[in-house]
């Protein structure tokens, strides 16, 4: 696998991470949660595209998504929503949740952070106190956001429920987590702060968790950053996006025919080489348009055109508006 291409993508995507919730249960517990598109502007109102997620801090239970078959969850493990599904977290399936109203979140959205809730009964609970000592159970609950345009072939890439059982390589996940929640209490300045890196490094380990435990038979993005010459073709692509890759040079590269790559490239990355090529290309653009006063033309010759007409329409396809007017978008949303 080639961590560079993953830690690429993470950072141009924007990845960030909130704390919201620190719940606490007796034996018997179960929780509804929203659809994303429900709270995503409430919860990280700047985000292209929201997911949510939980760790197991204490005691055990289950999630699934609505209409689909629970897993069983333990301490330490962590379950991320990459697509934004309606869900439930629960000690057993089938207890009738507690739902949690879109309303109530987005009232809550600007109160510090995590807002700890304690359920007394499955559907009794109270809020903004620090938990009860015999509390069994325990999840923190939290949210990452990031862009989804021009390109991010990572969320793609995640199946809906993505579960990443608790090891001795991610133990310190659930103890930094838990530890971050009770200093959270104090109320130190910085404190939430704190509490979204940790969540930012939570996603980022759990990927690439996820990557190591694919089936060999896996397709997608990451099960070709995981390949031997389609990894090394899309670490060439991240590491010169301006060169003049060809199929043919590509494949010289990484020592394949030209059918021969492009076939195996198509069949795992599900799009061909030079559509890749170009969607990252535009991404890059993305971050030079958005983080640089360089002009358009400048831009363009930076991820690989001749021309700034020819960048102009490559953007405007694949983003919808010009890079210029996409530019001007993206510093009134920063005003």
């Amino acid at each position: 696998m080639s961590t560079d291409v993953l830690s690429e993508v993470l950072r141009s995507i924007r990845l960030r991470g909130a704390l919201f919730y620190d719940l606490s249960f007796g034996h018997e517990w179960a929780v509804e949660a929203p659809p994303m598109k429900e709270i995503a502007g409430a919860v990280i109102p700047d985000a292209e595209h929201v997911m949510e997620y939980h760790v197991i801090t204490k005691g055990r239970g289950w999630a699934a998504i609505l209409g689909e078959e629970p897993i069983q969850l333990e301490t330490g493990d962590i379950v991320i929503f990459p697509h934004g599904d309606a869900h439930v977290l629960s000690s057993a399936p089938g207890v009738e949740p507690a739902r949690i109203e879109p309303a109530w979140i987005c009232a809550t959205s600007n109160d510090s952070k995590p807002i700890s809730i304690v359920f007394r009964t499955v559907h009794e609970f109270s809020l903004g106190v620090v938990p009860v000592p015999e509390s069994v159970n325990k999840v923190a609950c939290g949210f990452l956001g990031c862009d989804r345009r021009p390109f991010n072939p990572l969320i793609a890439a995640l199946p809906r429920l993505l579960h990443l059982p608790a090891d001795n390589d991610s133990a310190w996940i659930c103890q930094l987590m838990q530890q971050a929640v009770n200093a959270s209490q104090i109320k130190r300045p910085g404190g939430e702060a704190v509490l979204e890196r940790i969540s930012e490094m939570m996603f980022v380990d759990a990927i690439r968790r996820h990557v190591e435990r694919l089936p060999e038979e896996s397709t997608g993005w990451l099960a070709g950053l995981r390949d031997r010459q389609v990894g090394r073709a899309l670490a060439l692509i991240h590491e010169r996006p301006a060169h003049a890759w060809t199929i043919e040079t590509l494949a010289s590269e990484v020592a394949l025919s030209r059918s021969a790559f492009h076939d195996r490239f198509e069949k795992l990355v599900r799009q061909p080489p030079m559509q890749y090529l170009t969607e990252w290309r535009m991404e890059v653009a993305s971050t030079l348009l958005r983080q640089s006063s360089a002009p358009v033309a400048a831009i363009a010759l930076d991820v690989g055109y001749e021309s700034e007409a020819a960048f102009a329409r490559a953007f405007k396809r694949l983003v919808g508006i010009p890079p210029a007017r996409w530019r001007r978008n993206q510093n009134r949303e920063l005003e």
